[in-house]
């Protein structure tokens, strides 16, 4: 029986875990993408403490404090989570390799998974020309064009990334200013190498058979409906992941995300949440926002532990 036992490893889970440790709650941290999708940015500049760094070493670092303190890791996917059984106060957690464990508290930090733009051609490509991280496959675009769907900080920032590699960038935006913060979209349009489409939408990615060869627009772009690319990154925000909730009566509201309130507790008593897929996240989704949230969840379960 474990005191805590925390759904997701990203900065929120992990700082959990972090305050968790010094709390003394015997937890288990369960996380197949260690140190959370932050990994997949290229370039970190307003975490508090590094001046720059990759996503990548920041979610490392992260794991690797946590781990210092005594955490217990597991590295895979929770496949459920159930209230009891027997004891309506407990909780019991399945995971997809069919282990099962049960705790007095559960915290539920699997942040937002990527949001696709659902239209011919993207998942036929996927891997072949299609990609949702620009970290994970910028190098292998060297000398080429590439589409790149978006106006967010990752969008910007990835579009910032590719031009290190690409001939050019295309970054294509629905709207007609980039929502990304002014020192990205400075970036992003003093780089000779983007070209930034406004007030457009891609319709459909196509190719030869074999490879990705380009984009259809829903508008021409200097006269055709079309953009030659041999690749497509998308980047338009996430959705929260919210599945192992469905289940358990939690209460959201009207996009999906998870309600808390300021300990970061759901409806359910003793299952808590935080990070991207609450509404507390949703007003910011950054990973120090995230990390706050953890340490305050894992106050609330320690002080919620204490009452009980």
């Amino acid at each position: 029986m474990y005191d805590l036992i925390i759904v997701g490893s990203g900065p929120a889970g992990l700082t959990a875990s972090v305050y968790a440790s010094r709390y003394k709650l015997k937890h288990l941290v369960i996380g197949k993408l260690l140190g959370g999708t932050i990994t997949w940015a290229h370039k970190v500049e307003n975490f508090p403490g590094f001046k720059e760094i990759s996503g990548f070493e920041l979610g490392q670092k992260m794991a690797e404090q946590a781990k210092s303190l005594g955490a217990e890791i597991w590295s895979e996917n929770v496949q459920k989570i159930l209230v009891g059984p027997g004891n309506p106060s407990t909780f019991k957690i399945v995971t997809e390799t069919n282990k099962e464990i049960e705790s007095r508290t559960v915290l539920v930090a699997t942040g937002t998974e990527r949001r696709k733009l659902n239209i011919p051609g993207e998942k036929e490509f996927l891997g072949k020309g299609v990609s949702y991280c620009t970290t994970c496959d910028a190098a292998f675009f060297k000398d080429k064009t590439v589409v790149l769907v978006g106006g967010s900080n990752a969008a910007c920032s990835g579009a910032s990334h590719l031009a290190q590699f690409a001939r050019k960038v295309y970054l294509i935006y629905r709207k007609d200013e980039l929502r990304a913060e002014p020192i990205w979209v400075d970036e992003v349009k003093n780089n000779p190498k983007v070209v930034i489409v406004y007030n457009t939408n891609v319709t459909e990615i196509f190719g030869n058979g074999t490879k990705l060869t380009g984009v259809r627009l829903d508008k021409p772009f200097e006269g055709k409906n079309e953009i030659e690319a041999e690749g497509v990154f998308i980047e338009i925000g996430g959705l929260p992941v919210r599945s192992l909730l469905a289940t358990l009566g939690v209460e959201m509201d009207e996009n999906g995300y998870v309600k808390v309130n300021e300990k970061m507790e759901t409806n359910i008593r003793g299952l808590f949440a935080a990070g991207d897929l609450t509404t507390h996240g949703q007003v910011m989704s950054q990973a120090i926002v995230a990390a706050a949230d953890g340490a305050v969840a894992a106050g609330s379960v320690y002080k919620f532990l204490k009452e009980k």
